[in-house]
């Protein structure tokens, strides 16, 4: 018998000895064929070839929704009827891709042999994922022997397909791959920009993690005033000849605000109209998340092509709104076309901005919310002198004002979006001495 040449993402290390006696969630939970609270993987699939065999039309459905993923987005995927069969009668005859997945209801032996045959006709280095519906350890230690790279038991969602794919190709993928945070306002001149710069240096300072501030506008672009920065390249360099785009080229369009921010500013020139390809920010994303854990981007009020990608493809998406209708209305149809476009993911979240403004009338709060079915992160008060002193001084409002309850807001937010709730904090303050040298210097 030839065993496979696939390589084992997930061998035989899995503490798996006892699952002859558990129930089918459990064994399915612990050994790769997750269940459908399995939670988006970190890192998106490199560029593969990925051709599915399925039996049945539901995992069909399944695979297809996945391809559609934005984490999927740079793979070539194909699927087909016929299950294991139709794949070894198709790879007879032509080269097999970076990943096959075989859907296959057959049961213990009749399974392996169907494997054995697949692996006279695979090319080395090919990876299988196998999906089943035989619920037994000793059949799962036989598919590991076999080489087979990860074994899903049916029935699987799209998320854990992309999980298990991430899963095998880790080693592919970028190790470093830092999390994105598109900003876009739900109209123009509700504080998106200002929202995502406080955001920026918040996460920045709070954990003490380098932070890249994307200013997307590039017509109009305010970060570098904001932070008091001359422009010299930024943004507009970096996406200008994406072939030479690499981390040493980044590093030098990078504007350092201070040891853990930097900027991707905007020239803000009008010389030029900046008509940009759909595809245009990918390259520059790409490279900035291999190379730091946080990146913010600070998406113009704008519907083009290349802004509907940059959000789609965005780990989480903050829509900022003042309680009006014609925020309201705008806000749900962002939701709306983003949830369609990105049905594994959360919805966008929501930062309410500028409440309280005098003499507007204005939603509530609540009602705005309810209508969004969108709980806000924040909702920040109408402080013209707050935001208006702290721009005139090219600083952030912590800078300024760090007890405000803007401030505070800005806090909650990073926390929510980094997940690490203010962790970095705790730490200093348990410390005591770093966090006091520091006021004792600011006095």
């Amino acid at each position: 018998m030839t065993d496979l040449t696939f390589d084992v993402a997930n061998g035989s290390s899995r503490q798996i000895a006892d699952a002859d006696s558990r129930d089918e969630h459990t064994f399915r939970a612990e050994n790769g064929a997750h269940v459908s609270s399995t939670p988006r993987p970190a890192l998106r699939i490199p560029r593969i070839a990925v051709q599915a065999f399925c039996d049945t039309p539901d995992i069909a459905a399944a695979l297809e929704s996945a391809a559609k993923d934005r984490l999927m987005h740079r793979a070539r995927v194909s699927c087909h009827m016929g299950g294991i069969t139709a794949a070894i009668r198709q790879y007879q005859q032509t080269p097999t891709p970076n990943l096959v997945i075989i859907e296959s209801g057959s049961a213990g032996d009749a399974f392996l042999t169907h494997l054995d045959q697949l692996a006279q006709v695979c090319d080395a280095g090919t990876r299988v994922l196998a999906i089943g519906y035989t619920n037994d350890i000793t059949f799962y230690r036989e598919l590991l022997k076999r080489g087979v790279s990860d074994y899903l038991l049916a029935p699987v969602s799209p998320v854990d397909l992309i999980a298990s794919i991430s899963r095998i190709f880790e080693e592919q993928s970028s190790s470093k791959l830092g999390r994105s945070y598109a900003f876009i306002g739900a109209k123009g001149g509700v504080g998106s920009s200002t929202i995502a710069h406080n955001v920026a240096w918040t996460i920045a300072h709070q954990l003490s993690c380098d932070v890249v501030l994307a200013d997307m506008d590039l017509p109009f672009g305010t970060a570098a005033l904001n932070f008091n920065l001359d422009v010299d390249q930024g943004i507009a360099d970096a996406i200008q000849d994406t072939g030479r785009l690499d981390e040493v080229l980044l590093d030098r369009l990078l504007l350092k605000h201070d040891n853990h921010l930097s900027l991707l500013a905007a020239p803000a020139h009008l010389e030029r109209p900046y008509d940009l390809p759909s595809n245009v920010m990918e390259p520059l994303l790409e490279v900035a998340q291999a190379n730091v854990p946080f990146m913010v981007l600070d998406v113009p009020h704008q519907w083009t092509s290349w802004t509907r990608n940059v959000l789609v493809a965005a780990d989480d998406i903050v829509i900022t709104a003042s309680p009006d209708l014609a925020n309201l209305r705008n806000a749900k149809n962002l939701v709306h076309v983003l949830k369609q476009a990105r049905p594994h993911d959360p919805p966008p979240k929501l930062v309410l901005n500028q409440v309280g403004m005098p003499k507007r009338p204005e939603i509530s709060p609540k009602e705005f919310a309810k209508s969004l079915q969108i709980e806000p992160l924040a909702c920040i008060a109408f402080d013209a002198s707050l935001f208006g002193n702290a721009a005139n001084k090219g600083k952030v409002v912590a800078e300024t004002s760090g007890k405000s309850a803007a401030a505070k807001a800005f806090a909650n937010i990073a926390d929510a979006l980094s997940g690490r709730h203010g962790l970095n904090r705790s730490r200093k303050r348990l410390l005591g001495l770093g966090s006091l040298i520091g006021k004792v210097k600011t006095m």
